[in-house]
């Protein structure tokens, strides 16, 4: 048996790990975009670095586009197998796959003008519509904790990670020469305490464990709680400076935090009457999945519901629907909050956004999680004082200011909090995945200082045979 580290290998995007039995039985663990890598990234992700169609079963930890984003591109190459996950994953995966297939042909089509006038050869989106709608004709839901089988000799559960809605860590039992394997996948891992979700949970002893490692250096620790520092930017932004605060966010999970967190101010009377926007169609639809999930809500949110029947909506919110509305806010000089995807601003309206406002000492763009460091978000949340956006280079005059703590990713103390369920003795591996090497490196110290000595960093396509 062997495994093949197809993406997020020394980096944080496009997770991709196949597994091949000594049978010929594929499994791919995962089928994720890369994003924000710079001119490496549209290559990355036309060339999967193996043949789609010899793929037997694709198992998905989560819906967010760099675990799911090349899944239609897989289809449209020939896979034709099942892909399982969640139910509340495949609500997700449905409204982003085909939000997914719109942005890749809108931002070709937008940025094949620039090309066409400059004689440079136009470019072709990854998938379209079609290839989603084929894509999701293939998903099947596993319920957590369910033990599926998919045929005598393996079979896999899933735990609740405590990422996003309907996120997973796979574990997996394979048996061979008569002989069992325990692998599991971590997915994302998420916090423990998070705002909206229930913290990751135990899961059963694993032989092989593939472990994120987004923030394997970091603690998330802000001075402040959320709302207070959402209100002193807010505040400085859009009432003193009289200017817009450009929030770029994931449209699953850090949108719905920072409504939640929104809301919460307004319940407390301390929210400033300024306009609040969440441009992203896709946004909206996720926050109307997660209204429909309340099974995954923590008890801190349970609580709220008590006396709010909706903890994502107050005064002043409005959610953009319409291109021309987006557009729209762009000429409107009044301050305003502008919430939109994509989290590392590299496609979507957002990216529009910071381009139309980035000028203007006045505003403000908030980064709310992580950013791939050669994404735009990146570039500005390092402090770049000019930053290229659809080719054409701009001057960064608005603040950027970052909020570490509402990652929903585990620091390294949620990540070794995760795998403290587990007798280091009896692990023969962990393979870091999903993490710079640089803070993965630093991350397999700590890890082997916690009783866990055979930890490996692959790289891009690295097999290992497991014994």
């Amino acid at each position: 048996m062997e495994i093949i580290f197809h993406g997020a290998a020394r980096n944080v995007t496009g997770s991709k790990h196949l597994l091949k039995l000594e049978n010929g039985t594929t499994i791919l663990l995962d089928c994720g975009m890369f994003q924000g890598l710079g001119e490496r990234t549209e290559g990355m992700n036309e060339h999967f670095g193996f043949q789609p169609k010899t793929v037997d079963y694709l198992i998905l930890s989560h819906a967010h586009i760099d675990h799911c984003g090349l899944i239609p591109r897989l289809v449209k190459e020939g896979f034709e197998g099942q892909i399982f996950c969640t139910p509340a994953t495949m609500d997700l995966a449905r409204i982003l796959l085909m939000d997914a297939a719109k942005i890749q042909t809108q931002d070709t089509e937008y940025s094949n003008k620039s090309r066409e006038g400059k004689g440079l050869e136009l470019e072709v989106p990854l998938f379209d519509e079609d290839d989603a709608i084929a894509a999701l004709g293939l998903f099947k839901t596993v319920e957590y904790h369910e033990e599926y089988h998919l045929n005598p000799d393996l079979k896999f559960k899933f735990t609740d990670a405590g990422h996003i809605l309907g996120s997973a860590a796979v574990h997996i039992k394979i048996t061979e020469n008569n002989k069992d394997f325990y692998i599991t996948f971590s997915g994302d891992v998420g916090r423990y305490g998070d705002l909206l979700l229930k913290s990751p949970q135990t899961f059963p002893q694993a032989d092989y464990i593939l472990l994120e490692s987004t923030y394997g250096d970091s603690l998330h620790k802000d001075a402040g709680s959320i709302e207070d520092a959402l209100l002193e930017i807010i505040t400085e932004t859009c009432e003193r400076k009289r200017g817009k605060l450009i929030i770029p966010a994931f449209s699953v999970g850090r949108t719905q935090e920072l409504l939640y967190a929104l809301n919460a101010l307004e319940l407390k009377g301390k929210l400033p009457d300024v306009a609040y926007y969440v441009d992203s169609p896709l946004s909206a639809q996720a926050t109307e999945v997660l209204k429909n999930h309340p099974e995954v809500y923590n008890n801190g949110v349970k609580e709220v519901l008590k006396i709010d029947d909706d903890p994502f909506g107050f005064k002043g919110l409005r959610f953009v629907e319409s291109t021309a509305e987006s557009i729209a806010l762009n000429d409107d000089a009044r301050p305003c909050v502008i919430i939109s995807s994509s989290g590392m601003a590299e496609a979507g309206r957002v990216k529009h956004h910071i381009k139309n406002n980035i000028g203007n000492q006045k505003n403000t763009i908030l980064m709310v999680g992580y950013a791939e460091p050669s994404s735009l978000g990146g570039r500005l949340a390092r402090g770049e004082k000019e930053v290229y956006i659809f080719g054409d280079q701009y001057q960064v005059n608005a603040e950027v200011r970052s909020l570490k703590s509402m990652s929903a990713h585990g620091d390294y103390e949620d990540l070794l909090h995760f795998i403290s369920c587990q007798d280091p003795a009896v692990v023969k591996k962990i393979f870091l995945v999903h993490g710079e090497y640089e803070v993965q490196q630093s991350f397999a110290e700590r890890l082997k200082e916690n009783g866990f000595q055979n930890v490996e960093i692959p790289y891009q396509h690295e097999k290992v045979v497991l014994e």
